[in-house]
């Protein structure tokens, strides 16, 4: 036997270890390492969920290598102090100390028995600290900050608190002890949330690149985008119902708390809307969409639709691949809830009411405004519906009360050319579609 044959390929020594800090990010992990996985030469993939127990990894059968937990934050104590204190006396640190031993066995192990580790940091500085301290070659994916919250292409934004200032002291919205992480020679890859951020971290020695958002990936409908406009276009426009998609989120309780404000904003707009086409459509319909994670119970969000004089109803101006959508009507608007239409409930909105956070980034991405409501939280609270504003700019419009929906809803339909620039706005800021694929790439090129 040669020695060519004898030797291991390239592939069976190629070894990826994934750690991410939150759900989010776990998907938003779990796209790229499809996309590796589909490669020619694919490496073996492992992962450290540092955040909850990676119920996405393990759906993709991709083993985990330590322990795992839930912690009573879910992953938000960077909003609010007294979460870590609750995290800290369920164990956070312990949780912490285990993860990191375990990621160092891990890469020792793997060079031990002749493989190439190398790690894939999802999210912010946690999971890049945890890579700079494995030893092994590392890229990083930096979900949780852009450019856009302090700045945007004419300079910096106004802020009313002086400890805004904090955030951007350096020149970056990464600080340089994260900028420090991303220069090391270990660091082969940095992809940053979009151009502006990735523009302003190439003022120093770091490797970023510009691919895409993974956030914009996997949207499509079930139905063909129309990419051509034909004589009875606008015609067809204006004879269909105005249609509302409504995001609440997806963590219980607090999505539930924010279905009952959000329908409180439904309600305003139908006392509103109730003239022939005063919603720009002559149908003078409304179609509410209502995307509801699977994890949620339904029953709760169409209880509280009864409550608020909503029937169910068998029929709808719109149908989505989901034959469990329930239906309701009230006077000429309809509403749907719908756990399995995620992508079309998106894609068939004009506008989005939203309590929610990648929800309401990706339905920004596709081009199309979203009113937003801040909420008691632990997620959507006003500090991260503020700081949300900041990085979806003029895409996203914040009110304090529900019943101002209705107002900025007529103010939206009134003004078209309103509407093209926060349609190319939300295009930028959130970017182009495709970008795990072309992650993966780099990755596969650059780790190893």
């Amino acid at each position: 036997m040669s020695q060519a044959s004898s030797s291991p390929s390239k592939s069976s020594r190629l070894r990826l270890l994934v750690l991410s800090n939150g759900h989010g990010e776990d998907i938003i992990a779990i796209r790229i390492l499809q996309a590796l996985q589909q490669q020619s030469n694919p490496p073996e993939i492992f992962a450290l969920p540092l955040v909850g127990e990676g119920y996405a990894y393990q759906q993709l059968g991709i083993p985990l290598i330590g322990s795992v937990r839930t912690m009573p934050s879910g992953g938000f104590i960077y909003m609010d102090g007294r979460q870590l204190v609750r995290d800290v006396r369920g164990g956070l640190v312990q949780l912490t100390l285990s993860q990191i031993q375990a990621m160092r066995r891990w890469v020792s192990s793997q060079k031990k028995s002749g493989k190439q580790p190398a790690i894939l940091a999802v999210g912010d500085i946690v999971p890049l600290l945890f890579a700079f301290f494995s030893g092994a070659n590392y890229a990083f994916i930096g979900t949780a900050k852009s450019e856009y919250y302090v700045r945007d292409e004419t300079g910096l934004i106004p802020r009313k608190s002086k400890s805004a200032r904090w955030e951007n002291f350096s020149g970056s919205i990464y600080h340089p002890w994260e900028r420090w992480l991303m220069s090391r020679r270990r660091c082969r890859a940095v992809f940053a949330r979009d151009g502006l951020t990735t523009e302003i971290l190439k003022q120093w020695p770091i490797p970023a690149v510009d691919v895409g958002n993974p956030m914009m990936d996997d949207l499509e409908p079930s139905f063909p985008l129309q990419r051509f406009y034909t004589a009875d276009t606008q015609q067809k426009e204006l004879a269909r119902p105005l249609v509302v998609t409504l995001l609440p989120g997806s963590r219980p309780p607090e999505a539930y708390n924010n279905w009952r404000v959000i329908l409180e904003a439904v309600s305003a707009l139908l006392a509103s809307f109730q003239e022939r086409d005063s919603v720009g459509h002559t149908s003078g319909s409304v179609v509410f969409l209502a995307a509801i994670a699977p994890s949620l119970d339904i029953n709760q969000f169409s209880s509280s639709l009864q409550v608020q004089g909503w029937r169910p109803h068998t029929e709808s101006p719109i149908s989505l691949p989901d034959a469990n959508t329930l239906i309701f009507q009230q006077r000429n608007a309809y509403l749907l809830l719908s756990q399995q239409a995620y992508n079309d409930c998106l894609h068939l909105g004009d506008v989005a009411i939203a309590m929610a956070g990648t929800a309401t980034e990706q339905f920004v991405g596709l081009g199309k405004p979203a009113i937003a409501i801040p909420g008691q939280g632990p997620q959507y609270n006003p500090a991260f519906a503020e700081a949300q504003s900041r990085l979806l700019g003029f895409s996203l419009i914040l009110i304090e009360q529900p019943k101002q929906a209705a107002k900025v809803m007529r103010s939206l339909l009134q003004n078209p050319d309103s509407l093209q620039i926060i349609a190319e706005n939300g295009l930028r800021r959130m970017g182009q579609s495709g970008a795990a694929r072309r992650i993966a790439d780099i990755l596969q090129a650059r780790l190893w």
